[in-house]
């Protein structure tokens, strides 16, 4: 039984994955500098401890959810887009053979479970499943491309992503010297 939806919600499941891995870091984080900064002790008069702890870890988790949700949402219209610019297939039949490359970010996500400790293993294995599923990408959809579309598609997709990882970059640098700049420092 050959079903082209089978690997449908594997999207989903990576992405609830990969939420879950940096929500737990960033609550034990978040904990972390509560009990540093005093403020832990006075929540605990108010809040139980595990209640604190699930409040932080379902509001990073579902930050982290928003954030990968909106990466796959630009990473699909960047795939159908180069696809759309450079591909010879017309029928979209090789969209389908690219389904299966979300297996990737699941395998990845469930890795990146036992890593929750170590933000830049998760963070590293989160860049090489995108490069890895990015040459699997390439290699399925080479047969659809001129050499010229191929050159294309790879570079189309390096621009995007430079540019919008720069342009977060830029803005993040401007909003912390405009806070640095509104502090009353005499």
């Amino acid at each position: 039984m050959k079903n082209t939806y089978v690997t449908g919600y594997l999207p989903l499941i990576a992405i609830i994955l990969y939420s879950i891995a940096f929500g737990i870091y960033v609550e034990i984080e978040i904990i972390r500098l509560f009990k540093k900064f005093g403020l832990y002790g006075g929540m605990l008069e108010f809040f139980s401890e595990n209640g604190i702890k699930l409040t932080l870890f379902f509001l990073a988790s579902l930050l982290f959810f928003m954030l990968f949700s909106a990466l796959k949402l630009i990473a699909d219209t960047m795939i159908q887009l180069s696809m759309l610019f450079f591909s010879k297939d017309r029928h979209g039949l090789v969209l389908n053979e690219i389904r299966f490359g979300s297996v990737f970010y699941v395998l990845s996500g469930m890795l990146s479970l036992l890593f929750v400790n170590y933000i830049v293993v998760v963070a590293a294995l989160f860049l090489v499943t995108t490069l890895v599923y990015f040459i699997y990408f390439v290699y399925k959809t080479y047969s659809t491309l001129t050499p010229a579309g191929l050159i294309g598609m790879v570079f189309f997709h390096i621009a995007f992503w430079f540019a919008f990882m720069l342009t977060i970059v830029y803005v993040c640098i401007k909003l912390y010297n405009s806070f640095l700049e509104s502090l009353p420092l005499s």
